[in-house]
């Protein structure tokens, strides 16, 4: 998932480094679309079953469980997700769907169906930076952030492991972080962990990959956690089930919100 990741989630100016360097480093964009597709657009589409835990600074545990299916307009472009939640009683059938767009001057177009009124939602684009249905992570994480909307520095590549790469907002008046860094596994170019930096410049939030499995030939996020550092919460999510290429009908419509596709249900 590119995935949430679910979510997860990613980053153009390039660094000045020394020729020996520039031999073995690629060139920063390039890291970061590598990066990007491995997070977000293996295969033509994808499904998995993701458990959600959300711990906040007492230890109290509250849980999610809920399907995400995953198509591909464009490989690297447009994408879209669909969203079932399935436990607890309180979520159950409540619905959100994400129609992702890259070109910079289009909003993404997401939804969300609450059962418990019978309304369905429109997000506002400015509303993509809030909490997805009460974790840590946010609405942007669940399809990913557009690689055009930050500007990119390769800060580091150390020898044996990992890429790190800058990540600068090309608006910063219209996101609470001043930028982050992503470490990215060289071997497969999985990010790894995401650090956002606030407006004065202290680490505020982090992201993790905490297990990585190949299913279908793919390097796959299974296990990842985000940490709030000012609230003391944290969200994991586990997914289970995971498969690719599964050829998804055409089901990311507004009607469907409300009468899930039976992709969604099973």
């Amino acid at each position: 998932m590119r995935f949430l990741t679910i979510s997860l989630l990613l980053f153009a100016s390039m660094p000045l480094m020394a020729a020996s360097d520039s031999e073995k480093t690629p060139d920063v964009q390039q890291i970061v679309e590598k990066a990007n597709i491995v997070a977000y657009y293996q295969g033509d589409d994808g499904k998995s079953t993701v458990n959600m835990v959300i711990t906040d600074k007492q230890g109290q545990k509250r849980e999610r469980q809920f399907n995400i299916i995953r198509k591909d307009v464009k490989d690297g472009g447009d994408q879209n997700y669909f969203v079932y939640f399935t436990k607890p009683a309180d979520v159950r059938k409540m619905t959100y769907m994400v129609l992702k767009h890259t070109a910079s001057d289009k909003d993404d177009d997401r939804w969300m169906y609450l059962p418990s009124i019978s309304l369905t939602k429109r997000i506002a684009a400015g509303d993509k930076r809030t909490s997805f249905v009460g974790s840590d992570f946010l609405y942007e994480d669940v399809s990913g952030r557009g690689i055009e909307e930050d500007t990119h520095e390769l800060l580091k590549s150390t020898d044996d492991k990992y890429y790190i790469v800058k990540n600068t907002p090309k608006k910063p008046d219209t996101v609470e972080f001043s930028y982050y860094n992503v470490t990215i596994d060289k071997t497969n170019y999985v990010p790894m962990k995401m650090e956002f930096y606030d407006k004065e410049g202290k680490l505020y939030r982090v992201i993790e990959s905490l297990k990585v499995e190949t299913i279908e030939g793919f390097p796959t996020v299974t296990k990842s956690e985000v940490k709030d550092l000012k609230s003391g919460s944290k969200t994991e999510m586990e997914f289970s089930k995971v498969q690719y290429n599964i050829k998804i009908g055409d089901i990311f419509e507004e009607r469907y919100l409300q009468r899930p596709p039976k992709e969604a249900l099973r």
